[in-house]
């Protein structure tokens, strides 16, 4: 899996042997400049979603459900689930083990599939102490019963040691993902930016598979210097009587 914001990212990775796209909340860093993804609403999640189903991608389209989008009831938590699913949403992911269990089975019971999410849970980083390592096994390993028993399809794993990974996606039944969490998950995802090296940062966990970042800078030095030399536009880019 990688996550997806736009239409055209889509419309290229759709020709690619990717399975999965994640519309993730990681947009409000990546794509809108905010600070973390606290400050992602459902307005955000629903125009970037519509941007990327137009591209009609033949893999499964996942959407984070944003902060506080799906914590302060059921119902609430079922209602934007079903506005996600309404603009072309395969399913959603939302963070969380045992505490959001009830929040899953509403969901799923109303006809939306859920992927979880456990270990790193960056909506709750403030309570985390920032965007550590998560550490209590035993903990991980409730978490992901508790969602699996809820009805997930699958769960992400974020953030956590290699071994622990690799123990839940033991015990449990359906498909693990991790990120930042090793080999031993049954997939793999990854933010866009960071496998093309357009972020800020680069995370441990990630690999830079292109400097896109360089390239675009280049690319736009070259557009302006053959403007400003008379090189650009060339007799091949415009019309004239004479041709």
């Amino acid at each position: 899996m990688l996550t997806v914001y736009d239409y055209s990212m889509a419309k290229i990775l759709g020709e690619s042997e990717i399975d999965g796209f994640l519309v993730g909340d990681s947009l409000g860093m990546n794509v809108l400049g905010f600070p973390s993804t606290l400050q992602v609403t459902m307005d955000h999640m629903v125009h970037h979603t519509r941007a990327v189903v137009r591209a009609s991608p033949r893999q499964l389209v996942v959407v984070d459900m944003p902060f506080m989008s799906y914590e302060p009831s059921n119902e609430v938590a079922v209602k934007n689930a079903g506005i996600l699913a309404s603009e072309g949403a395969d399913a959603v992911k939302l963070e969380g083990g045992v505490e959001v269990y009830d929040r899953v089975a509403n969901i799923v019971k109303f006809g939306v599939p859920v992927m979880g999410h456990i270990g790193l849970t960056p909506q709750r980083y403030l309570t985390l102490g920032g965007y550590r390592t998560v550490k209590d096994e035993s903990k991980l390993i409730s978490d992901a019963l508790a969602l699996e028993e809820a009805g997930v399809f699958s769960i992400v794993i974020e953030n956590v040691y290699a071994e622990i990974a690799r123990k839940i996606t033991e015990r449990v039944s359906v498909p693990t993902i991790c990120i930042g969490a090793g080999p031993y998950c049954d997939g793999q995802v990854l933010v866009i930016h960071d496998l093309l090296g357009m972020g800020d940062i680069q995370p441990y966990f990630s690999r830079k598979y292109l400097d896109l970042k360089t390239e675009i800078r280049e690319a736009v030095k070259r557009y302006v210097d053959d403007v400003r030399t008379g090189k650009f536009p060339g007799k091949e880019n415009y019309k004239s009587r004479e041709s």
